[in-house]
């Protein structure tokens, strides 16, 4: 691809391969089209260059030539003809024209890079022209963090922006935050692609990556604001740890009945609870040191699945009671309990950051991808996306169907259709997500206009029902965020 100005295009065929704007049209010669379209990430031009360009004269707007169109091929190989080169030029992004205001009234914004990691933390300030004016590791302890909060309040007009705030750069994020800084969540994958278009040809240390995260925060737009951790970080750590009883019942309930199809004829039912066990086990009485020893680790099994089934049932409570305090009301849907409400509230946080339901599906990756080629037209899974919010969702699918509920009727309905098992499971997996957004939307309304406000809200509209009656749901990928008229959902039967 070739960088261009708005004065001048360039190619890469040599000395004579200008054409300027200026310039009329050669005889003969008939104009060429450039199409248009802005990065949103940083330019090709290395640190201080832009400013440099802007000081010669160059108006500070970037665009990269994706298109070239000539109804001629030059006679001269290698050689292009001088001629009149229309450029159209897309709008800029708001973000760009944020910066290019900031740079014409004189505001001195200053961005704080950070690349953060458990013990160190690299920092990068640059103002709202990209120039480096100072860069430092600290470390993250008390003395390393004091040191790193007096290098940036050196800068009034500042603003933190640390990669990952949910991941490794929580904890150095919210010491920040408690301080009165503002900081911004730069994702990772948006650092990635600003490091893709930097001048140090990708490669990977702690200073350039500090670099990119404050070039990406200076020109992304909508990036997240961290505050202060609320109810939803607290139900995230809960349902973390239910779900990590869950996984330790079952993996001790396994081993279970690895010794017990040892020890009894025909090993012992499926869903096995720890007094059955127990009952079970009290009918063996091996002589052997082999089956003794069996059965002693059997025993001791069932005494670690009772300690944790208690702990399951205390943590639920728990669950129970701060998803109350939430005001939330998902867990009147049919397959949401306390463990799956509290997955959602946590994982989610705010559901208004989604533009609509299909944003909210394609970020669960519940929305199907268009694969059409040609004449073929068709969709496949998604693998991508939230899975734990996915599984969530899964489970709410199976318990529907094991019961008579409008999610059965549904997915009988698209086996009469002619589809497979597993396409009106994610049929129904998609119209449950329409489910729970709309679920989440109306509460979220709710605790903003206090009780009984409910703006918008109808009975229709209410989380009574299950499954939405538009036909809709299986739309792909979300096209640009608009405003769309909320489904609505079937009363419950």
């Amino acid at each position: 691809m070739t960088v261009l100005s708005n004065q001048a295009a360039t190619t890469s065929a040599g000395s004579h391969t200008q054409f300027s704007t200026h310039q009329g049209v050669h005889k003969g010669h008939k104009g060429l089209l450039v199409n248009w379209r802005y990065d949103r990430s940083p330019a090709r031009l290395g640190r201080g260059d832009r400013e440099d360009r802007s000081i010669c004269g160059c108006p500070p707007r970037f665009g990269v030539a994706h298109s070239w169109r000539a109804s001629y091929r030059s006679p001269w190989r290698g050689e292009a003809q001088e001629g009149y080169a229309q450029l159209k030029v897309a709008l800029p992004s708001s973000l760009t024209s944020a910066f290019v205001r900031s740079r014409r009234t004189g505001m001195a914004r200053v961005v704080i890079g950070m690349d953060p990691h458990k013990r160190s933390a690299t920092i990068e300030v640059i103002n709202s022209r990209e120039k480096v004016l100072t860069q430092g590791r600290f470390g993250t302890d008390r003395g390393g963090y004091a040191a790193m909060l007096k290098a940036g309040r050196q800068y009034k007009d500042r603003v933190w922006a640390v990669e990952g705030c949910n991941g490794i750069g929580r904890h150095v994020a919210q010491r920040l935050v408690a301080d009165g800084e503002t900081v911004l969540d730069v994702p990772a994958k948006l650092s990635a692609r600003a490091r893709l278009f930097d001048t140090a040809q990708g490669r990977k240390t702690d200073p350039a990556d500090a670099h990119c995260v404050a070039v990406a925060a200076l020109r992304a737009g909508g990036l997240r604001q961290v505050t202060v951790e609320d109810t939803t970080v607290a139900l995230k750590l809960l349902v973390d740890r239910r779900d990590t009883l869950g996984r330790a019942r079952t993996d001790a309930v396994s081993r279970l009945h690895h010794l017990l199809l040892e020890l009894v004829p025909g090993g012992a039912k499926t869903f096995l609870s720890a007094p059955q066990a127990r009952a079970l086990l009290n009918t063996v009485r091996p002589r052997d040191i082999v089956g003794r020893t069996r059965r002693q680790l059997a025993s001791e099994l069932i005494t670690e699945i009772a300690v944790i089934d208690k702990k399951i049932k205390a943590a639920n409570v728990q669950l129970t009671e701060l998803i109350a305090s939430t005001g939330s009301t998902l867990q009147q849907l049919n397959g949401i309990g306390p463990s799956g409400a509290a997955r959602l509230l946590g994982d989610i946080g705010d559901i208004d950051r989604f533009a609509s339901r299909d944003h909210f599906a394609s970020w669960n990756g519940t929305a199907p991808i268009d694969a059409s080629s040609g004449d073929q037209h068709r969709h496949r899974l998604s693998r991508t996306g939230n899975r734990r919010i996915n599984r969530v969702l899964h489970i709410m699918a199976i318990v529907q169907l094991r019961n008579d509920t409008e999610g059965r009727a549904y997915y009988r309905r698209k086996r009469a259709a002619g589809k497979t098992s597993m396409e009106a499971m994610r049929s129904l997996k998609r119209r449950l997500s329409n489910v729970v957004y709309q679920q989440m939307i109306t509460d979220a309304r709710r605790m903003r206009t206090g009780p009984g406000g409910q703006a918008g809200a109808t009975l229709q509209s209410s989380a009574a029902g299950s499954i939405p009656t538009a036909s809709t749901s299986e739309k792909p990928l979300p096209g640009p965020a608009a405003t769309h008229s909320r489904t609505p959902l079937l009363t419950a039967s």
